[in-house]
């Protein structure tokens, strides 16, 4: 059974930074893709970040240069540091793995403000 519990969000003003975290449950985190989404009101659910089990990373065009995916196998957790936020960067934001099937988190909010 796969658990992944999100953390980190909040209210932030535009221009200041954030990191999420995201922890898993089980055996399979170092073998598995993990990702993080976000979905905004109104919106479709969109890739944010990926990064393999190897570390190869992959970035949403928006959020290049801003945003770093990382992971550390010895607590099973992926993180996201969020730099330079902008207010479109409000959403709420999931954690996702990826192996064999999709498993989400519950989401964490992230609101950047004017």
């Amino acid at each position: 059974q796969v658990q992944l519990v999100e953390s980190g969000g909040g209210l932030v003003q535009a221009g200041g930074s954030l990191r999420l975290s995201c922890a898993a449950s089980g055996r399979i985190f170092s073998i598995a893709a993990m990702g993080w989404y976000r979905q905004a009101p109104g919106k479709q659910r969109e890739l944010v970040a990926s990064i393999s089990s190897g570390g190869r990373t992959n970035y949403a065009d928006s959020v290049k240069g801003r945003f770093t995916i990382s992971r550390e196998h010895a607590k099973n957790t992926v993180y996201l540091q969020m730099n330079s936020l902008k207010p479109e960067d409000t959403a709420v934001y999931y954690c996702n793995m990826d192996y064999l099937n999709d498993y989400w988190g519950q989401g964490t909010q992230v609101t950047v403000s004017s």
